[in-house]
């Protein structure tokens, strides 16, 4: 694994503790590298490969470690890595495709301290923060919180409002964003541009999940492996804006929309006779027609001409491969 620390953020960029009301080392010591290794034959592969490499933070005593969860569906191996050297396989626990959270435990001790998590909510734009990826302060970056707002992503996924920092770290999956107290305020998730939204500020950025989500839902994913209740109504169809136009720009194989006669290039008009403008409207609209099994009518147009298929849409997870038992 000593292929990812071959590399160091300027010294300008570093946090230095000398500016930090926090211990920085603790800090920088709970991120852990994590590994996984994927099934060719995984649903997963195609998209997010086999090979997979990103950071967690270990956010309990007893090891466990939160991350971003497309690092670790589908897995079939996990190991992590501590600041310190150590190597440990791992299985993972739950991954929550409504947050996009994935829990990890390690097979034995994981000698990592625990990052206390904070309150996203209580942080305000323009706020100092420190984004915390595995490998020491080398690979910690001093940033700024640029904006909180929403976010709708094309593998049907919104959040309300999520975090967005700049300048971007490079290994954002799974990385800590903590605040100026050292307490966590979400997970690395991607690599925006704009992250600002306002023109003519940084042009690259990063966006996290919001720490904020993790507790209503932590109990469930450590019992259950995911929330309680109904599955989200998932279609399988990959989207994007194209100005005022929502385009398929994917489809899942054998996934719902595809089976349903949806295709590439359709523009999605309607749901449910509800006319739609934008991803997050969108996806939105389509799990207010019930959980996963609901039947979605979608109104498209494909080459000019107005067409209506009707989606009997699934859970995302009975899709996938489940992680072995330990």
């Amino acid at each position: 694994m000593s292929e990812t620390t071959r590399w160091a953020f300027p010294e300008n960029l570093q946090p230095k503790q000398a500016d930090l009301r926090f211990n920085l080392q603790a800090a920088l010591d709970a991120a852990v590298l994590l590994r996984t290794e994927v099934p060719e034959d995984a649903f997963t592969a195609s998209t997010l490969g086999t090979e997979r490499v990103g950071n967690g933070v270990v956010i309990r005593a007893d090891g466990l470690v939160l991350t971003i969860g497309y690092l670790i569906t589908e897995a079939t191996s996990i190991w992590l890595a501590t600041n310190a050297g150590q190597v440990l396989p791992a299985h993972a626990v739950a991954y929550d495709q409504v947050t996009g959270f994935g829990l990890v435990l390690p097979l034995g001790r994981l000698d990592a301290p625990v990052l206390a998590r904070g309150s996203a909510a209580a942080a305000a734009v323009r706020d100092d923060v420190v984004v915390i990826g595995h490998g020491g302060r080398a690979h910690a970056l001093q940033a700024e919180l640029v904006a909180k707002r929403e976010f709708a992503g094309y593998w049907e996924y919104v959040l309300d409002e999520a975090l967005f920092t700049a300048p971007p770290h490079p290994q954002w999956g799974g990385a800590a964003l903590v605040d100026g107290d050292g307490l966590l305020l979400g997970i690395g998730s991607l690599l925006v541009q704009d992250p600002a939204a306002l023109g003519g500020g940084a042009q690259q950025g990063n966006m996290f999940v919001p720490i904020d989500l993790l507790d209503p839902i932590l109990d469930d994913m450590l019992s259950l492996g995911r929330p309680r209740g109904p599955a989200r109504a998932w279609l399988g169809m990959y989207t994007a804006e194209d100005g005022d136009r929502i385009v398929v720009a994917g489809l899942a194989t054998g996934g719902p929309a595809e089976l349903a006669g949806v295709r590439l290039g359709d523009v999605v008009a309607e749901v449910g006779g509800e006319r739609v403008a934008g991803l997050a409207a969108l996806w939105r609209v389509v799990w207010r027609q019930g959980p996963a099994g609901a039947e979605v009518p979608l109104g498209l147009l494909r080459n000019g001409a107005a067409r209506q298929v009707r989606v009997r849409t699934a859970d995302r997870n009975d899709f996938l491969k489940k992680p072995p038992l330990h």
